[in-house]
């Protein structure tokens, strides 16, 4: 008998997949319907000079950056540095005095966290200009009056949202959701790591741009270890992961995992990124917890072959956008296909070398946090 708990997991699953297909498909008939297309570079600068008919751009090192949002456990040390590259940062962190973990949250915790992040942002201003504010927020931590406040203060705001696959809406609380739908239109771009939530963002009057995570080359880099691991995990335990390393384990292949929910714990920075150089393989996977056949991008999609790691991740379209598969990264598809390419690339060091160093190769030169940010604020204007 199949237990009740993954009946139930499995219930859920094509719950949410219902949804989300549901949610897709309402979003591109209305996109059609009202003959709205994805904008294009010059199209978001027209887009920002309307909103912002004064903004003046600064020179690289000049410009000045309000950063809004909580260090979760891999933002200060990605995000930080690469906007101190172009000048001043300040960085608002709510969760030292605010924490939205807390049942609290919803009974006046969040109420008092949205008044001080405006007073915060005011006090600032009146002390020296911003040239822009950078925020990584939901509707779970700041509401749609928040957002057109935090708009009204006249410096161009620029959001990340890294999981618009599942999260555009979530949950809908008295109406209010808890991903982005709600508040998106108050920011001056969009920052999406989704292709297929450009659609949803133009519907409701945003202005997208999609661009996938990044890293850090001055954290993610390689370590001159012995490689003593023949496949590493490092991420949360959920969805197909367990069945998946189980799978590997019978089929005689040493694995390891890592991160909240394994038994062997998380792993700090320092500890993972050394992780990907011990390691001779380093497995990926591209699911939304509790959504089966549901992909997105992730930061170990950049991070990994940044620090030197052989990536061999879950195979989806998105993907092939930014690497070379086979000669810069490998994918699989299906368990079968896993076990074979695992075994392949443990029995051709020289082949798995040559990918190694073309996947570092091609993080290095085209996806770093700096040149996402670069792009960024090139398009909106902000940096000369």
């Amino acid at each position: 008998m199949v237990p009740f708990r993954e009946l139930r997991r499995e219930l859920r699953s094509r719950n949410n997949y219902r949804r989300l297909d549901a949610e897709g498909k309402g979003y591109l008939s209305r996109f059609a319907s009202l003959c709205l297309s994805i904008p294009d570079d010059e199209a978001i600068c027209r887009a920002v000079k309307a909103r912002h008919p004064d903004l003046a751009a600064a020179p690289r090192g000049c410009l000045r950056t309000l950063a809004i949002f909580h260090d979760y456990n891999w933002e200060r040390t990605a995000l930080l540095p690469a906007l101190e590259s172009f000048g001043e940062v300040v960085h608002y962190d709510w969760r030292d005095r605010f924490d939205h973990g807390k049942k609290e949250w919803r009974k006046g915790l969040k109420e008092e966290m949205n008044r001080d992040l405006l007073g915060f942002a005011r006090t600032l201003l009146r002390e020296r200009p911003a040239h822009v504010f950078f925020t990584y927020l939901s509707g779970e931590l700041v509401t749609p009056a928040t957002m057109r406040e935090l708009s009204a203060l006249g410096v161009p705001i620029v959001n990340l949202s890294l999981n618009d696959k599942e999260a555009f809406t979530g949950r809908v609380r008295e109406g209010l959701a808890t991903g982005v739908r709600d508040i998106c239109h108050s920011f001056d771009l969009c920052w999406t790591s989704t292709r297929d939530a450009l659609e949803k963002y133009c519907v409701e009057g945003a202005t997208p741009l999609y661009l996938p995570e990044g890293a850090n080359p001055g954290v993610h880099r390689p370590y001159d270890v012995e490689k003593t691991i023949d496949v590493s995990f490092v991420g949360q335990r959920y969805g197909n992961r367990p069945a998946v390393i189980d799978a590997l384990r019978k089929a005689g292949i040493r694995v390891e995992a890592f991160g909240p929910g394994w038994p062997s714990g998380p792993l700090s920075t320092e500890e993972m990124v050394r992780m990907y150089s011990r390691s001779r393989v380093n497995l990926g996977f591209g699911g939304v917890a509790g959504h089966k056949d549901t992909h997105c991008l992730k930061g170990r999609d950049f991070e990994v072959p940044m620090s030197g790691g052989l990536y061999l991740t879950e195979a989806y379209e998105e993907l092939e956008r930014f690497y070379e598969v086979g000669r810069e990264i490998v994918t699989w598809s299906g368990v079968e296909d896993l076990v074979e390419k695992v075994r392949w690339l443990l029995s051709n060091p020289g082949e798995a070398e040559a990918i190694r160093r073309a996947g570092r190769r091609r993080a290095l030169s085209e996806h770093t946090w700096e040149m996402r940010f670069d792009r960024v604020f090139r398009v909106i204007g902000v940096l000369a």
